[in-house]
């Protein structure tokens, strides 16, 4: 991707202790960019998924603990500690599901702990260090993450997409959008079909946008639309993100993800999820045991539309996610390399 078509999504302006984010939620019509100087601020942005995608929440995470510990007056290591774990409390409460959220947060209190003894402000130097060595290692592990992915994929393919897993989710490239901007760099031809990804839309809003911003072949179709251009033989792999993969291989991503997985299944089509290591949690058994985030019912109701398109008080169920069976997955595309089932012998191995 060229240095003029890079997207930077989450910015440190330390001068004026401000985290800068770009709106997701006002694209494609707006590109605007936010300045966050409070934790509450930065709490809504993850919450209300101004900031999304997992390693950009972590990205945002690790600024946000790292600011919040910049505000404090404690002038001894451990007044500040205590006023660092209220930040870092405050912060996870934000988004239940996304692992990167709580992994950034614990690397942050790992580097706080590491620097006992040390000066208050010693302490605030390191963890802006660290929040930036965060944002930095990301960008390189996208760049890996689709290296490996690339490998899998030909001249031509036609690609299918879920949610976005693109640069404006990450440091830059994305996970699963890493491979194509990659290939596109090498000179590969895609045909990225785009599911909108209801109710909040990123795939369209989002996913739409950066690739058609960066001039890559991109069409963007309805949920429900995916069967038919897969029996039409348009798609040849399918690549997503992951907010979370359990130890046996069952993958958390945004809602819809299962569907696509089992339709490819059906059409005999690989599905391939693209994760970096930080979504990997080995702590977490099967998929049964991810916590999924339910939404506010206006999100289907009411959000996109100038009037209500639902009828008023009915129930509504609105998952932010779905767990794709392990059975499903063809592999698992890492920074580390490729990991093939069975997963629950071969994800650990990854971490040796």
């Amino acid at each position: 991707m060229s240095e003029e078509k890079v997207i930077q999504s989450v910015i440190l302006d330390d001068e004026n202790s401000t985290l800068i984010i770009l709106d997701q939620t006002l694209l494609p019509n707006e590109k605007k960019l936010l300045r966050l100087t409070s934790q509450n601020q930065i709490w809504e942005a993850i919450y209300s998924l101004r900031v999304r995608g997992a390693p950009a929440i972590g990205i945002a995470a690790g600024y946000g603990a790292y600011l919040g510990t910049k505000e404090s007056t404690a002038e001894s290591y451990e007044e500040l500690y205590e006023d660092f774990k209220k930040v870092k409390e405050y912060l996870a409460s934000s988004r239940p599901t996304a692992v990167n959220l709580f992994w950034a947060l614990d690397r942050m209190e790992k580097r706080f702990l590491d620097e006992k003894g040390k000066s208050a402000q010693k302490v605030k130097d390191a963890l802006r260090d660290e929040a930036e060595a965060i944002r930095k290692e990301d960008e390189k592990i996208c760049a890996t993450i689709g290296g490996n992915a690339l490998t899998l994929l030909k001249n031509g393919m036609g690609i299918l997409t879920h949610c976005n897993a693109g640069t404006i989710a990450t440091a830059k490239y994305g996970t699963a959008l890493a491979p194509i901007y990659l290939g596109v760099e090498r000179g590969y031809n895609f045909k990225v079909y785009a599911d909108e990804t209801r109710p909040l839309l990123q795939g369209a809003r989002l996913t739409a946008w950066e690739l058609n911003e960066a001039g890559i072949d991109v069409t963007l179709i309805c949920d429900n639309m995916a069967s038919i251009v897969m029996k039409e033989g348009k798609i040849q792999t399918v690549l997503v993100g992951c907010d979370r993969v359990a130890a046996n291989g069952d993958t958390a991503n945004k809602i819809g993800t299962s569907g696509v997985a089992i339709l490819a299944k059906h059409y005999g089509i690989p599905f391939y999820v693209c994760a970096p290591l930080s979504t990997i949690d080995l702590k977490c058994a099967t998929g049964d045991d991810i916590h999924i985030e339910l939404r506010p019912d206006e999100e289907i109701t009411a959000k996109w539309y100038e009037k209500p398109m639902a009828p008023e008080g009915v129930k509504t169920y609105n998952p932010c996610f779905d767990v794709t069976d392990h059975n499903l997955i063809t592999a698992i595309v890492t920074e580390k390399g490729i990991i093939y089932p069975p997963y629950d012998k071969n994800l650990p191995k990854i971490f040796k």
